[in-house]
């Protein structure tokens, strides 16, 4: 398939997205919240909204932005994501999102295309940003440049033991509650097509699942409860994780607020989240 160039530069139309604490509190029980974490669960105490919510009312957004670029959903893979945020986003209300095709690469097999967002409140008040990274298989050879090399934004340090370790299981069904929070590709639910697409194990987890098990680790560990002080989290989607697996998450402090992350699937040797790190505000 080839995918339209001209769609670079392209922005989407504004995406309005109303939401209740319901919705909040969906998203924090499809990443695994738990009972101890109270604040996102219970609409009396707001609730608090968990930070990687923001990749919920720019999905529109992004689906706007694949569809301008001709990515179809059967080819796409998610590569990697980043979230921004500049404040709390609240329980509920009316978000308005627009969304950016910033660049296509070649990747040969694969082309690599990028979407980023801008999340406002309705005040118009800048609360949100995301970066999403899509790989779509058979789309490359176009003569394209490829990605940049960069390197990571906070290595992990190999001669040091983790600053913290969270251990957490996902459910067996975590894959069809997180679903509900919009994102129904039946990869994730149906066994007979995640078979013919090279997963006989059956269904997979949203990469973005893991990716709010990944925020859930740091406000459970140095952000001590408070995901108000998460203002950057990013991560590559480096392997698959199956609803049913532990994740195991490790995190080391660097320089400035910024904390090196990996997260594995217990069991297993290489990590499922790699070049993750996040960059936290002060007390």
């Amino acid at each position: 398939m080839a995918l339209d160039l001209s769609a670079v530069g392209a922005r989407t139309e504004p995406c309005v997205f109303s939401y209740t604490w319901r919705d909040a509190v969906l998203y924090a029980l499809a990443v695994g919240a738990r009972r101890d974490e109270l604040p996102y669960l219970y609409e009396a105490h707001g609730p608090r909204v968990l930070p990687t919510f923001a990749v919920i009312p720019s999905m529109a957004a992004v689906n706007q932005g694949l569809a301008r670029a001709g990515a179809e959903l059967e080819q796409i893979v998610h590569g990697a994501q980043e979230v921004t945020l500049h404040a709390p986003l609240p329980p509920e209300g009316k978000l308005h999102t627009v969304g950016e095709v910033r660049v296509i690469y070649d990747m040969k097999k694969l082309a690599q295309l990028v979407v980023a967002t801008e999340t406002r409140g309705e005040g118009g008040e800048l609360l949100a940003e995301t970066e999403w990274m899509i790989l779509v298989r058979g789309a490359g050879n176009f003569g394209g440049a490829p990605p940049p090399r960069k390197a990571d934004a906070a290595p992990v340090p190999k001669d040091r033991p983790a600053d913290f370790r969270v251990e957490e299981a996902t459910a067996p069904e975590q894959a069809l509650l997180y679903r509900l929070t919009g994102d129904t590709n039946p990869l994730h639910a149906d066994p007979e097509l995640a078979a013919r697409v090279g997963f006989p194990q059956g269904p997979i987890l949203h990469g973005l699942c893991t990716f709010g098990y990944l925020a859930r680790a740091l406000i459970k560990g140095p952000l001590g409860g408070d995901g108000g002080r998460l203002r950057k989290l990013g991560a590559h989607f480096r392997r698959p994780v199956w609803p049913g697996d532990t994740l195991v998450t490790e995190g080391f402090h660097l320089d400035g607020g910024r904390v090196a992350l990996q997260t594995f699937a217990q069991g297993r040797a290489e990590p499922v989240l790699t070049g993750a790190w996040a960059e936290l505000a002060p007390r």
